[in-house]
């Protein structure tokens, strides 16, 4: 998936050392608290060789994981995983939807109904723990053995959105067609329900056009980046740089937050 993912390329890999990219199939499944303990332990070997380690990207839970903590989640069955995938694909969302209801109606009350990885998920936990899944989140601010500097770009609004519009061309340009093509088969799987993907999924099935479709991966790669710097923006502890303005030294900037 690396066209989608936007991983890093062949060339950026030799330049830096990076961890954590390639590492999955689609199939794997994976979670912010397995990540908090993978990364936990290589950090330790890390920071043996370095002073300074880099921590980089968007996803917020999973950056929340290592710098905050995340709830202790039991692990879920294969067996019970299987069957409520089985039972999406069979009757869609809703018999999920009512369940969660009733096992947990705090949470149901504030999940995005319509995500069927936060809803599954849920009722998983559930059904293993024995117990709601908002019972379980405590939201823990677990101490950590290393310092923590977080530094976030931004760009003004418009500029913003014109660079989303132009990646995703670029990466038409890239082949994400065929990449999404030859993923058509396994289109079910929780980590192909993400922006790039369904959109042609959608394509695929004649549902609508390729511009219509391509369109729709820039308004939605819009509406993520938006929920970003929304959920980032209640950090107090981001030192912000905005990559708009002309006289931005981004490295001086950096090394500054750095020295904090």
């Amino acid at each position: 998936m690396t066209i989608g993912t936007a991983a890093p390329t062949h060339a950026q890999l030799q330049r830096v050392e990076h961890h954590f990219v390639g590492t999955l199939a689609p199939e794997d499944y994976y979670s912010a608290s397995e990540y908090e303990q993978h990364v936990l332990l290589l950090l330790d070997k890390l920071f043996r060789q370095h002073p300074i380690v880099i921590l980089t990207g968007g996803s917020m839970m999973y950056i929340d994981a290592v710098c905050k903590g995340i709830d202790e989640i039991p692990t879920i069955d294969e067996t019970l995983r299987e069957e409520l995938q089985q039972l999406y694909r069979n009757a869609g969302l809703d018999p999920i939807r009512q369940q969660l209801k009733m096992l947990d109606p705090v949470f149901y009350d504030v999940v995005d109904l319509k995500n069927p990885k936060r809803v599954i998920h849920a009722l998983e936990v559930c059904l293993m723990a024995g117990k709601p899944y908002s019972s379980l989140r405590t939201n823990p601010r677990k101490k950590r053995p290393f310092q923590i500097v977080k530094v976030g770009f931004t760009r003004e609004r418009g500029e913003l959105y014109a660079r989303i519009n132009r990646r995703v061309d670029t990466m038409m340009e890239e082949g994400l067609l065929g990449e999404v093509r030859s993923f058509y088969p396994k289109r079910n799987l929780n980590s192909l329900n993400t922006v790039g993907y369904k959109e042609l999924f959608d394509y695929l099935d004649g549902n609508c056009t390729l511009d219509f479709a391509v369109e729709k991966i820039k308004q939605h790669s819009r509406n993520y980046a938006r929920k970003q710097l929304t959920w980032f923006r209640k950090d107090k502890k981001i030192h912000w740089i905005n990559l708009s303005d002309n006289d931005t030294d981004v490295a001086m900037q950096i090394v500054a937050h750095l020295q904090v």
